[in-house]
């Protein structure tokens, strides 16, 4: 069957290898090409890579194993930094660890396309020459050997030359013997090959091309590279290939009268014997490694299907040929079969108190998250087998969410795995490729249980709301519907592995920031916990035993040499921090810590305790300084509270009226849903105006403004609704709101006051603010009693089910 070759230009060509390392290639160079090649400038200094049975012509390109080391630092190197090598032949073969005398004075310049990494530890580059030059010194063989290039004159491009009639006629016979060659010594090439051939306009690269694949030996090819002239150097060629021609010829006629007949079985016995006895010789016979993998297998604890299947594809392994491509293709299958761990499990922690006493050493509060925890435990201690529970925990960045999974798994005992899963796009790097596949590996999930060496893991799936959709490379969010769903994990199959993995031992917990972005059924899946910003006393805590012991460990302190007060950390974290977790509270403790240490090391006189100075000369003025009290009782300005991705805020509602036609106009960067709050508010106080001694004309004859200070800020949802309209009606009433009262909660045109979200972090703008009283939904209750009484103390909580009553306290002075 005739082999199937690509003709494509040398520039094609290299594109071609570096996007996809395609074989079978052939680059037709063109004469410009050539020509452009050799006028490049030699660089000052150039790293020479020796090369073993075979000399590098200029304009080939052609693959080469790396395996010695200071070879594999040069390409690395050069190939990173996209640097031109030398490369030289050696004089003699043997040398193992050549200098700059074992090799030949006349070298080519040349360019790595594209690097490989072999099974064996060896590398494959992809060279394509350049020109010839020659050494004048070598100067350094550390970390490889080193040169100092100058040109080596040719005169390739005289055009006189290349025109003479000796010149063509040479070219002419070469070309001929070289079709006669091809034909002879390789039948399988297609007559494409031999047309191309024929057909090259670049004379001087098929002279190149002949050259480099003579077989002949590296003494004469590098003879034939250092001859200047050109027609000299067609002669020697055509010389060479007319010689190694009438030998191969010789060869074919003997084989002919000699050849003997031999049976199938007897031809097949003498080649077995034959690869046999080459594999002993090098120690990696197929025998040797049928051995290992069975050794292997005997210890794993596998079902009598899955036994079944390994062996059915070890018996595949041996019947392939072991120079085959599938060869290694299989043996890496199999030794991935034999590294998970089927049926593999840590012994768990079942000492509830020693696990409730490790989650509560590494994170301060998060008692939901810890009770289900404590939970699952007990229920395992009980029953001593059951699938692990899928948690999704959901909360804003800082919080702790991937550190509690590595605490989780410390308190069980058990091995932990973190997989980041933001911006995986290709549905393969859950599911892995099929091994038919050049370079197919098996899936994240599975490398990484094949990592660990165990099959029920803490397994964290960061950013879980960050992977991506439906795309021309599949669903990765669809794909890990199987991973999460306990009815099928048991069976989990990976494209590669072609078999099914039991996943539901694995406790998976996914991170998210938000579940807007999350598959809905992936949502149903798991079972979300929420985990809320933290309050200004959880921070002091966590600060205190955690966030300062660790920076002081981390440099070098002691906890002697510097102390931080409440005080102090509560400035820091209202002055110079705004979020949810305590990331940047951490960056700023270290950054008085930094200080406090260079003041150590300077021998400057300092006292244990941070000051509030300290604080301004460290970290400069206050960051987040702003005016969250309402300094007195303004008529038509109502106190909001709202909830933030980095916690709760107050909000300023200001409300003023102008004759008109009773336009309605709002202002401060407002998002839809609170737009039509305000629209609500409006509607709600023109019905209900005679409730309120109100005048409807007096409100259809006045235009109305309302404003929400810090318009940069983009605001929306509908908990503002009670603020709103308490808010127009003290505008419209000319009467002052009772002081010191902050609201939150969202109305309807029935005047029915409705649940909103965020109450936690709201209480904790308003705790912050100084504000004492705060009106909620009678609904949020129970939001209230879920929080720890030592933080709502001093607090002042009204509840109410429809907007009369509110108001009728919104407006009673205390």
């Amino acid at each position: 069957m005739a082999k199937k070759v690509k003709l494509i230009t040398s520039e094609e060509a290299i594109k071609e290898i570096q996007e996809h390392g395609e074989a079978g290639i052939i680059p037709l160079q063109t004469e410009q090409e050539a020509e452009e090649m050799y006028l490049e400038n030699l660089p000052a200094h150039l790293p020479v890579l020796p090369l073993r049975n075979t000399v590098m012509f200029p304009g080939i390109v052609m693959p080469i194993t790396v395996g010695r080391k200071k070879s594999i630092i040069l390409v690395e190197k050069a190939y990173k930094k996209n640097e031109p090598i030398g490369i030289i032949a050696q004089r003699n073969e043997t040398v193992e660890d050549p200098t700059g005398d074992d090799l030949y004075q006349v070298g080519t310049l040349s360019r790595i396309i594209k690097m490989f990494d072999m099974p064996d530890g060896l590398k494959t580059v992809v060279v394509q020459g350049l020109k010839p030059f020659k050494v004048t010194h070598i100067y350094s063989e550390v970390p490889y050997i080193q040169a100092i290039p100058e040109p080596y004159h040719t005169n390739d491009f005289d055009k006189k030359k290349l025109k003479s009639k000796e010149f063509n006629a040479i070219i002419s016979s070469l070309m001929d013997v070289t079709s006669q060659y091809v034909k002879l010594a390789y039948s399988n090439f297609s007559e494409d090959v031999l047309l191309a051939l024929k057909n090259m306009n670049n004379r001087i690269f098929f002279m190149n091309f002949v050259s480099s694949n003579l077989s002949c030996s590296t003494e004469e090819k590098q003879q034939i590279l250092e001859i200047p002239d050109i027609i000299d150097r067609a002669m020697a060629i055509l010389t060479e290939e007319t010689k190694i021609l009438q030998m191969a010829q010789l060869k074919v006629e003997i084989q002919q009268k000699t050849k003997v007949e031999i049976d199938k079985q007897q031809k097949e016995f003498f080649l077995n014997q034959q690869m046999k006895t080459i594999q002993d010789e090098l120690g990696t016979g197929v025998d040797q490694i049928m051995g290992e993998l069975k050794a292997k297998a005997e210890n794993k604890l596998w079902d009598e299907k899955t036994k079944s299947y390994f062996e059915k594809e070890l018996q595949k392994l041996q019947r392939m040929h072991q120079m085959s491509p599938d060869f290694t293709t299989q043996l890496n299958y199999l030794d991935l079969m034999v590294d998970l761990p089927w049926n593999q499990y840590t012994k768990d922690n079942l000492d509830l108190k020693t696990v409730q006493k490790i989650l509560n050493e590494d994170h301060f509060g998060l008692e939901k998250i810890k009770e289900r925890i404590i939970e699952y435990m007990a229920v395992l201690k009980l029953k001593g087998d059951m699938k692990s529970p899928i948690l999704c925990f959901v909360g804003p960045p800082g919080v702790g969410k991937t550190s509690l999974g590595k605490s989780i798994a410390r308190a069980m005992d058990r091995q932990y795995i973190r997989m980041s899963l933001g911006g995986v796009r290709d549905e393969s790097e859950i599911r892995g490729h099929r091994k038919t596949y050049i370079g197919a590996m098996p899936g994240r999930i599975i490398q990484n249980i094949r990592k660990i060496n165990s099959a029920n893991p803490v397994f964290v799936l960061d950013e879980i709301d960050k992977l991506s959709g439906m795309n021309v490379q599949g669903d990765p969010s669809a794909a890990m519907l199987e991973v999460l769903d306990p009815e099928q994990n048991t069976t989990f199959y990976d494209n590669y592995l072609e078999t099914t993995f039991d996943l539901s031992h694995v406790m998976f917990i996914a991170t998210a920031n938000t579940l807007n972005t999350i598959h809905p059924a992936l949502i149903d899946r798991m079972e979300v916990i929420e985990l809320n910003s933290y309050l200004i006393e959880e921070k002091i805590s966590i600060a205190k035993r955690h966030l300062i012991p660790r920076q002081i460990t981390q440099h070098g302190l002691k906890a002697k040499d510097i102390s931080f007060s409440d005080n102090i950390i509560q400035n820091i974290i209202t002055d110079y921090t705004r979020e949810a977790g305590v990331r940047v509270l951490e960056k700023q403790i270290s950054k008085l810590i930094r200080h406090r240490v260079y003041q150590i090391v300077n021998e400057d006189k300092v006292s244990k305790a941070i000051a509030t100075e300290d604080l301004a000369n460290v970290l400069g003025i206050p960051i987040f300084k702003r005016e969250n009290e309402l300094k007195e009782n303004t008529i038509g300005v109502a106190i909001g509270l709202a909830w933030t991705p980095v916690g709760g805020e107050v909000l300023f509602v200001e409300t003023a009226v102008s004759s008109g036609k009773g336009n309605l106009v709002l202002t401060g960067n407002l998002g839809d849903v609170m737009k039509e709050s305000a629209t609500i508010a409006y509607e709600y106080l023109k019905i209900h105006a005679n409730d309120f001694d109100l005048k409807i004309e007096d409100i259809q004859n006045k235009d109305v403004f309302i404003h929400v200070p810090e318009g940069a800020t983009p605001k929306d949802g509908p908990s503002a609704g009670i603020t709103l309209l308490t808010a127009l009606l003290s505008t419209f009433m000319q009467k002052q709101i009772r002081p010191n009262l902050a609201m939150t909660g969202e109305i309807t045109l029935r005047g029915k006051i409705t649940p909103v979200g965020g109450i936690k972090e709201k209480i904790l703008a308003a705790k912050r603010a100084n504000i004492k009283t705060i009106v909620l939904p009678k609904a949020n209750h129970n939001d209230i009693d879920d929080i720890e009484q030592e933080y709502v103390k001093g607090l002042e909580f009204h509840y109410f089910e429809n907007m009369s009553d509110a108001l009728k306290f919104n407006f009673k002075q205390s």
